[in-house]
């Protein structure tokens, strides 16, 4: 009786010692599984960095990643595209740290504003941000607008504030801008508790920090020299989000580094302001081609599709609408100037619309969303030799001898059938009989040389009879 109780409770006890085991080792395994999301910005932010960005971060939170990585490195970029980006990294159910790296990257203009938004704020060594005065997009304006000359007692009231704010430029739009971008940045710097005072003059005067500086400034939460580094640092932090605190559990977590997919690599290209223009070039001659010689096809289609495109890329992007018409305009007239002839004055009305067209077209001055200038130079350069070029064929085909109809027969030699006693007769040419008409008397099957043609009678003498050029001119 005894033994069989001992035997029970080793049994037992091994039951419980496995039972413990399989927790631990599922613990361990859970834990093996916390993962980082790693997104990369390089470059302008446009609606392909948009579109990255949000499916980066809607796979995170699919995944329950502890935390999402934005790596910077931006000049800027669109403002629609920026505030959607930061609207996904406010609603995300997964942290987001933005770091600005490697060293030597930056975060200008749109990228300090996501930096800003984040719930972590990290640069790596020699990096920089700042710069957030919002570009003028859709007209221009004056580039001092956010600046003011310095003069000695500006310099004395530095410690001032009201007295060292710049003063008010440029268009009632364009402060309208600044007051709403300055609000913007308050905002996200106020819901995290970083330096509030530096974002303002960050948009105003357009100011920048390297990363030691952004961190005494508390514009920052750390510097990191790698993503390793980071998750190391933000080991065990604790963090607000959606009104819950969490901890952060980073160190050793797999790192999972999601690249652009097909999608984001497509629309990053058909989005590239030079492709998007050479794609409405190629279009826009495609469609022309094919009017030229209707039932080709290829211009057609190729033309058709390209059109698409590039209308679907200047949807997103910010297109001046009176640069575009410019050089729809003037590939109307070189169009026109091959059926109306006016010296050139058309065709050449036409090149230049389509380069000041091409110039504007894209209006903004952010960096990385402008035309490349050399393609419109070398575009406009192909235009004008493809229109001269075509000018001076036809000039050509207008000074060549007729081949077809009756003027043809002007200068050939004829066999006379007779009949020149009274000044008119028959005579055969190219297998056909004419009616002839002669000053001289021309003898049966003597050869006659043509002169005119009048209705259906030629005008001949015979080849004998010595004929200027100024009288077959006067025929």
């Amino acid at each position: 009786m005894i033994a069989a109780s001992s035997e029970w409770l080793h049994r037992a006890g091994l039951a419980v010692a496995a039972v413990i085991l399989m927790f631990s080792t599922l613990s361990a395994v859970l834990a093996s599984e916390k993962s980082v999301y790693v997104l990369e910005i390089d470059g302008a932010i446009g609606p392909a960095g948009r579109d990255y960005v949000v499916r980066g971060i809607d796979a995170a939170e699919a995944a329950g990643a502890e935390l999402v990585v934005l790596r910077v490195d931006t000049p800027g970029g669109l403002d629609a595209s920026m505030r959607d980006i930061i609207k996904r990294i406010l609603s995300a159910e997964v942290p987001v740290a933005t770091w600005v790296g490697p060293p030597g990257a930056r975060a200008a203009s749109a990228g300090t504003y996501i930096l800003y938004a984040s719930h972590i704020a990290a640069m790596a060594p020699s990096t920089n941000l700042g710069a957030a005065t919002p570009v003028q997009i859709g007209g221009g304006g004056n580039d001092d607008r956010t600046e003011r000359s310095r003069t000695p007692s500006d310099d004395r009231n530095d410690d001032d504030p009201e007295e060292s704010q710049p003063a008010a430029a440029g268009s009632a739009t364009e402060r309208k801008a600044v007051e709403d971008a300055v609000a913007y940045i308050r905002g996200l710097a106020e819901r995290h508790g970083r330096n509030a005072d530096w974002a303002e003059r960050a948009v105003r005067e357009s100011v920048s920090l390297t990363s030691s500086e952004a961190l005494a400034e508390n514009v920052i939460d750390l510097v990191a020299d790698d993503v390793g580094d980071l998750l190391e640092q933000v080991h065990g932090r604790e963090l607000e989000l959606g009104g819950m605190t969490i901890r952060l559990e980073t160190r050793d977590a797999d790192i999972q580094r999601m690249e652009p997919d097909w999608r984001n690599k497509l629309l990053s290209v058909i989005t590239n302001p030079t492709l998007a223009y050479l794609l409405l070039m190629v279009g826009i001659y495609g469609l022309i081609l094919e009017g030229y010689n209707p039932g080709a096809l290829v211009p057609g289609v190729i033309g058709g599709i390209c059109l698409l495109l590039a209308l679907y890329a200047f949807q997103v992007l910010p297109v001046n609408y009176a640069g575009l018409a410019l050089i729809i305009l003037g590939l109307a007239l070189i169009a026109v100037e091959l059926f109306v002839p006016s010296f050139g004055i058309l065709g050449i009305g036409g090149v230049v619309a389509v380069s000041f067209g091409s110039v504007i077209l894209l209006d903004s001055d952010v960096p990385g969303l402008s035309i490349n200038t050399g393609v419109i130079a070398g575009l406009g350069v192909i235009s004008a030799g493809v229109f001269f070029v075509l000018i001076y064929l036809l000039s050509r085909s207008y000074r060549r001898p007729t081949v077809t109809g009756v003027e043809t027969l002007i200068g050939r030699q004829a066999e006379s059938l007779g009949g020149f006693e009274q000044g008119r007769g028959r005579v055969h040419v190219e297998g056909e009989n004419w009616g002839a008409r002669s000053d001289v008397p021309i003898a049966r099957g003597e050869p006659a040389r043509i002169l005119a043609v009048d209705d259906l009678t030629l005008i001949v003498e015979p080849v004998s009879h010595s004929t200027s050029k100024e009288r077959v001119d006067e025929y």
